[in-house]
Formats: structure tokens, C-alpha cells, sequence
């Protein structure tokens, strides 16, 4: 890993530190019990005009920079607990303070909302979002990530954050290992209430999967947070072309030992895509192809858990989740080989596509966490299990003037997949935190597919097939933190062992293995640069190596049929690609500012596409290594002060690719830029009612091999309070101007495409939701959010 630019950075921050010397003062708070409390505001008075604040983090830290010791006055409030204010001396070395709340000894009732927490803010290498306002707006939990201001989703639901490479998605710390639509389609079915933050890491430590490169999504549910039984339930529509419909039910119970939580919902959805390209045959043919597909479907999930402690010490918990998904699709595609120069029409065909499918999931996980000491110290074991069946019914028909073609088929897929992973914390004193932990997972997917042809009964070798796939991945990881001066360092190494072994067993006997083993070092550094305005300027430099290994689908050699003129091959011998991630951040009071990155990737591989030189009708969808990828971004991200009423966040990331390798065997040398814009705005028309505004735009740019045009969209939402603030109504409006929708060009090697890709985004909605039990309490001290008067 090359790390000379990191160095340099590093020397000149250390150098600009003789400067000045800073006195460090941290605080550790937590309850009678000793368990840290995370989101307790603290507040440092040195006289009326100066005021610092902060906030406690997972492990109830909160640490403060002075610039001149003396006497202070601190002030700690969170929820629930008798509030401290007392006078504390601060002497001229470093200080170090454990504070112990007591409970407030009165049962919570209503409590008024006087501020918002932050939309967003910065915790040491991850951005965390804050859920409530954007699940005030958002109909699930696959809105909000839309809505979340930075985080790009595309057509086909793979989420962007910085890189060419989609993000993971984790469900509360744990990658899911499910296909992009599976992922979509639980994120859809989540209760947008039920979910408590998003955290967003760009450049993952090392205890993080080093399969990350793309950076993690980690979408965190409420698991009983509150005192007492709360919970909401909620119904709603949404309506475009055709309809969504939607019920569900949030519970969330809390008695001090014991907290669980419980959502169920049930989905009836119903959408389109349009699909049109015009791919070039020879220099004066073309293939057109106009495809309308349906999706109708129906959905039940149900997700949840119980956690308990033990004694004061041990706490277990159990969290699951359950989903069927009954599907249908139907594919209508109109296939036309056109004379390009004189318009006519050499040759059509018809191409009509049925699919039933049935999903299955269960994903159940068991935890144990030893909390060691007060200081945070702990010891969290999990193991989990995830079972997943799919079974597709297809029936195809191909008509033409010379020939017509049909047949059905029945393609059954078996996901089992075990994780088993111990991660333990030591705060050994003197600002250090040391960190390791093992973690093993192992994939069995098993894939049945059976196709006959129309008529005869006979068995179609081309769709038929038959496949085991095996993986197994070990890992070990250290890491280290330090607090010193004003700085935080934190460096780790991960050791990854990676086990694949693909054996097909129709139409051919074929294997192939994979066995390696690689490391991959992170480095963190911080440190604060100055104060403005009471708010703490700090800079970050994180940098990570990645990796991003080859499923089984782009392995497996079999052609997979797509239509008559497409199909999917999948490439054995396909390397995983590395890259290294480098990152510079800002920010001002824990809310992100301004990044600039690099990602360099080597062996980059991604989908390609060839034509066949026997038949120019037949293309081939494939995937290849092509060489190398440089990335380049700057993404800032801002908030306009609020008024009386109205505050926005608005941002913008700036990214530049270069690519360098081979493509069909000749070299590929090109490059491309591309903006993407977002905002999100809120007006407080009165008391109970609010105005929201919220969008992005991405100027015309490549991504990977495609050429898209602008494209984004703009939502509305109009959200009103009733029966002291227990029900809540909303009315929105997705797409407006129907501008999520693109053309796309693809020129590389042999194959020159083009086309236009929509489908069924611009929809009104409605949703009603009730709340019962506890109105949870707001944090204080925020630039980007106003209180529920409009008084800052």
C-alpha cells in the first residue's frame, strides 16, 4: 500500500501542532450500572460568551479540546436522567472524568420537542444520519437511503456513495449477502419509524469486511430504545402509472433489562420498465429492440428481536427476520433489423416473457456482549444463519414471419449462509483503545434449472443447467486507537482468507477453485484546527486497501439466454480487483463540510459486452478484467443558517475516472467526469404542519462503460400533525417532473449501443401513521435544524 501522500499530509499536520498546545478533556458517562449512554449532550461554560458542546459517542465518549485550563462549569442532560451541572478545575495536563447519571426517578410522560438532533454528522470515520426527518417523509426504509443527502441510487438499486463501485448494505453491523433486489425489496418492506440511523462509511476500518471497496450502508433499527411500550402503525398508497399499497405495524418495548422490538408489513406493488436500444450490426444495420416489462407482486416481512441483560455484565439478544415475496413479471419486446440509411425493415420478430416467482428468507442472529469495564471496554459474539429459496416459473414464446419458438422452464436456487464473529474492545487508559477480532462465513448456493422446448417435451440444452457453489472466508484483524493532544490515530491491519470452489453439473462437468490469502492495512488520523464560532473545526484522513471478489454468476461459463439476440456468460477466470482508498475530510461541529478522495484500483473488472464475429446478432454480456481504474472526487457538503422556519442542506460531489487496460484484446485508454447535485429543504408552515423539498440531479457523465445523460429527480411532501402530534399525515409527490429517466450510449470495442431507459418513478403518495407511547426527546445544539417554533 502506498502511503508517501498520506505521509506528507501527516508530517504537516504534526508540524502545524507545535503551534499551539491544546488541552484534551474527555468524559465518560454512564448509567448506575456502568453501561455507557450514547447521545448525552454535554456543555463547557468558561463564562457567559464561551460555550463548548459535544456529544457522547456509542461508547458514551465525549472529548473536548481547551485552549487554556481553569474553571469551568459542565452541564450533561440526555433522556431520562437527573440532569448534571457542577464546576470542575482543569489543570494543565490532560484530564480525564467518569460521570455516573442517576435515573430522573419520575415516570416520562409527553415530552415537548424543543430541538432536532443533526441531519448529519461526523463520528470519527463514519457519517451518521440521523432517521426521523427523513422517515417523516419517506414511505419505507429504500426512500429514505434515496433521500439521504450524498448517497446516489440508480435505476437498478445499487447504491453509490463515492466510487464507480456500489456500496454494501448492512442491516444493524452485518452484511446480508443478498443480491441487489433482494436487498431493494426488504429495504422497501421496512417501516421507515422502525429505523434508527444510517451510518455511512466511505473508508471502513479494519474491523470491516475488506470486500468494502465500494464503501458500507449500514442501516441500524430501533431495537427498544425508549421506556415503556411505543410503537406506530401506519397505511398508505402510491400512485403513478400503476399503484403501491402498503400496511404495517412498529412496536418497540423497553423495561430497563429487557427491550424488544417488532415491525410487520404487507406490500401489494405493482411498476414498469421501458427499455429501448439500437445497437449497430454492421455500418449501415441496426437491431432495435423496444421491451415493456410489468412487475406485479406482493410482499409480507416481518423483522425482529429481544435483548436482555443478564446481569450487569452480560446481555444476550436474538434479531431475525422472515419475508415472502410472490411475484410476477411479463416482458413484451419487439425486435425489428433495420436498414439504418433507408429506414426499412430487413427482418422482426416478437418476443413475449412470463415469470411467476416465489422468495423465501429467514435471517436469524444470536449475540452475546461481556461488557468489561466502565471505561467501554467489551466483548460481542454473534452468529447468525440465512436461508433463502427462490423458485421461478417462466414460460417464453418468439414469433416471426419464418420461424416461431417456445417453450417453459423452472429455475430453483438455494442461498445457506452461516457467519460466526468475535470482536472485542479494550480501553486500556491514556486515550488508547485496542481492538481485534475473528470472523469466519461460509456460502452454500445450490442452482436447478430446467427448461423445455414448446411442443415436443424435449429438454432446451441452451437454458438447462445445473451448479454447486462454495465459499468460505476467514478473517483476523488488530487495531489500535490513541487520543492525544487534540489528535486521534487509529491504524489496523486485516487478514483475509478467501475459499471458492464452483462445481457445474449440467450440460457439463466443469470446476474451478479459488485459494488465497491477503492483508490490508488502514490508517485514521484527526485532529482539530480551529474554532469558529463555538463550533469545532476538525480534519480527517483516512486511507484503506479493498478488495472486491467475483460471485459465482460472473464466474459460471454457462450462456445464460436473456433473448434471442443476448445472452450472459460468465468468465472463469475473472481476478479480484484491489484499490486503494484515500480520503481528506472536513468538518464543524461533527457536520461533514468538504472530502476529497482517491480510489485506485487495479485488475478492475466490470461488464463488458462482445459481438460476435460469426453472427453480428448475437451479443455477448460478460464480465473482464479491463485493467486499471483512477478515480478522482470532491464532494462539499453545506447548510444554509435557519430562520424562524426554514433550513436546508444542499451539497455536490465532482467525480473523474480514468481507465487504462484492454478491451477485446486492444488497448482502452479514456476518461470522464461527471457532477452530481443534491438538497434538501424544510419549511415549518405552522406548529404541526411542514413542507419538504428534496432532490438530486446528475449531470450527463459516464458510469463504468456507459455514457448517461442528466438525469434526477425532484420530491415534494406536504406533512401535517394531529391529536397532539400521535397522528401524522403526509402527502407526497415522487418524480415531479419526471426527470429520473436517462438515454445511455456505450461505444467499446465492438459494440456500439445506444437507448433510453424509464419506468413508472413519478407517483402521488399518501400515508397515515399513528403513534403510541413516548414522544422521544430531541438533542440540542444543531446548525442544521430549528425547533418545532422555528426558534433556533
Amino acid at each position: 500500500m502506498n502511503l508517501k501522500p498520506l505521509t506528507v499530509v501527516l508530517c504537516l499536520l504534526q508540524l502545524s501542532s507545535f503551534a499551539q498546545s491544546k488541552l484534551s478533556v474527555s468524559f465518560t458517562v454512564s448509567d448506575e450500572k456502568g453501561m455507557p449512554l450514547e447521545l448525552a449532550a454535554l456543555q463547557l461554560y468558561a463564562d457567559s460568551t464561551m460555550k463548548l458542546s459535544a456529544v457522547t459517542d456509542s461508547a458514551g465518549i465525549a472529548v473536548f479540546s481547551l485552549d487554556t485550563p481553569g474553571s469551568y462549569t459542565l452541564k450533561v442532560n440526555t433522556l431520562g436522567y437527573a440532569p448534571v451541572n457542577k464546576v470542575i478545575q482543569l489543570r494543565d495536563s490532560n484530564a480525564f472524568f467518569r460521570l455516573s447519571l442517576s435515573p430522573s426517578g419520575k415516570s416520562l410522560k409527553e415530552v415537548v420537542i424543543t430541538q432536532k438532533k443533526p441531519l448529519m454528522r461526523q463520528e470519527d470515520d463514519k457519517t451518521i444520519v440521523d432517521a426521523e426527518p427523513l422517515a417523516e417523509v419517506s414511505t419505507n426504509g429504500y426512500e429514505m437511503l434515496e433521500k439521504t443527502p450524498g448517497l446516489f441510487v440508480d435505476q437498478d438499486g445499487n447504491i453509490y456513495l463515492s466510487s464507480t463501485t456500489p456500496a454494501t448494505v448492512y442491516i444493524n453491523g452485518r452484511e446480508m449477502k443478498m443480491s441487489r433486489s433482494d436487498i431493494a425489496s426488504m429495504l422497501k418492506n421496512l417501516p421507515p419509524n422502525s429505523i434508527e440511523k444510517i451510518e455511512i462509511l466511505r473508508t471502513p476500518s479494519a474491523k470491516y469486511d475488506a470486500s468494502g471497496g465500494g464503501g458500507i450502508v449500514n442501516v441500524v433499527l430501533k431495537k427498544g430504545v425508549k421506556i415503556g411500550l411505543n410503537g406506530s402503525v401506519n397505511a398508505g398508497f402510491q400512485q403513478g402509472v400503476y399503484g403501491n399499497r402498503y400496511a404495517g405495524l412498529s412496536l418497540n418495548n423497553n423495561n430497563g433489562a429487557t427491550s424488544s422490538y417488532l415491525n410487520v408489513n404487507l406490500t401489494t406493488q405493482n411498476n414498469y420498465q421501458q427499455l429501448n436500444t439500437n445497437r449497430v450490426l454492421t455500418g449501415d444495420t441496426l437491431l432495435e429492440q423496444k421491451a415493456f416489462t410489468k412487475y406485479p407482486g406482493q410482499v409480507a416481512f416481518t423483522n425482529y428481536g429481544i435483548s436482555k441483560d443478564i446481569n450487569d455484565r452480560w446481555n444476550l439478544s436474538w434479531d431475525g427476520r422472515l419475508s415472502y415475496n410472490s411475484s410476477k413479471s411479463n416482458t413484451h419486446n419487439d425486435n425489428n433489423i433495420v436498414r439504418s440509411s433507408t429506414e426499412d425493415v430487413l427482418g422482426s420478430t416478437l418476443s413475449l416473457v412470463d415469470n411467476k416467482s416465489q422468495a423465501f428468507l429467514s435471517d436469524q442472529e444470536i449475540g452475546a456482549k461481556l461488557k468489561i469495564d466502565t471505561a467501554g471496554s467489551e466483548w460481542v459474539n454473534r452468529a447468525s444463519y440465512t436461508y433463502a429459496y427462490n423458485n421461478l416459473d417462466q414460460v417464453y414464446n418468439n414469433t416471426s414471419v419464418l420461424l416461431n419458438s417456445n417453450g417453459n422452464g423452472n429455475v430453483g436456487t438455494n442461498r445457506h449462509y452461516g457467519v460466526i464473529q468475535s470482536d472485542l474492545t479494550r480501553k486500556i487508559g491514556k486515550g488508547f483503545t485496542f481492538e481485534t477480532g475473528l470472523k469466519s462465513t461460509y456460502l452454500y448456493f445450490t442452482n436447478d434449472a430446467l427448461y423445455y422446448t414448446g411442443g415436443s417435451g424435449a429438454i432446451d440444452p441452451t437454458r438447462t443447467n445445473k451448479y454447486n457453489y462454495r465459499e468460505n472466508l476467514n478473517s483476523l484483524y488488530v487495531q489500535g486507537a490513541k487520543t492525544f493532544g487534540g489528535f486521534i490515530l487509529k491504524a489496523g491491519l486485516r487478514m483475509e482468507n478467501t475459499n471458492m470452489d464452483g462445481h457445474q453439473l449440467t450440460p457439463g462437468d466443469t470446476t474451478f477453485s479459488i485459494r488465497r490469502s491477503d492483508l490490508f492495512p488502514y490508517i485514521y488520523f484527526s485532529r482539530k484546527i480551529m474554532t469558529i464560532a463555538s463550533y469545532e473545526i476538525r480534519a480527517y484522513l483516512v486511507a484503506r486497501r479493498t478488495i472486491n471478489r467475483p460471485s459465482y454468476e460472473q464466474l459460471n461459463p454457462f450462456p445464460k439466454y436473456v433473448d434471442q439476440f443476448m445472452s450472459e456468460i460468465g468468465n472463469p477466470t475473472l481476478k479480484p480487483q484491489f484499490t486503494q482508498n484515500y480520503e481528506f475530510n472536513v468538518s464543524a461541529g461533527e457536520k461533514p463540510l468538504l472530502a476529497i478522495g482517491y480510489n485506485d484500483t487495479k485488475d478492475m473488472f466490470t461488464n463488458v459486452f462482445y459481438q460476435s464475429a460469426q453472427n453480428v446478432s448475437q451479443a455477448y454480456r460478460s464480465y473482464d478484467n479491463i485493467g486499471a481504474n483512477k478515480e478522482f472526487y470532491l464532494r462539499g457538503l453545506a447548510a444554509i443558517p435557519p430562520g424562524k422556519a426554514y433550513f436546508a442542506v444542499i451539497g455536490g460531489q465532482y467525480n473523474f475516472n480514468r481507465y487504462e487496460g484492454l478491451y477485446e484484446g486492444k488497448p482502452l485508454n479514456f476518461s470522464g467526469r461527471n457532477w452530481l447535485f443534491f438538497t434538501y429543504h424544510q419549511l415549518k408552515l405552522d406548529k404541526r404542519s411542514t413542507f419538504s423539498l428534496h432532490g438530486f440531479w446528475r449531470l450527463a457523465g459516464p458510469l463504468q462503460f456507459y455514457q448517461l445523460s442528466d438525469m434526477g429527480s425532484l420530491t415534494l411532501s406536504i406533512n401535517r400533525k394531529f391529536l397532539k402530534d400521535k397522528l401524522f399525515l403526509s402527502m407526497n409527490m415522487t418524480d415531479i417532473l419526471y426527470t429520473n429517466n436517462n438515454t445511455f450510449t456505450v461505444q467499446q470495442g465492438s459494440v456500439n449501443a445506444s437507448g433510453y431507459r424509464g419506468g413508472d418513478t413519478r407517483r402521488f403518495g399518501l400515508t397515515i401513521r399513528y403513534n403510541f407511547g413516548f414522544v422521544k426527546k430531541e438533542e440540542h445544539g444543531d446548525m442544521f435544524q430549528v425547533d418545532a417554533d422555528g426558534k433556533k
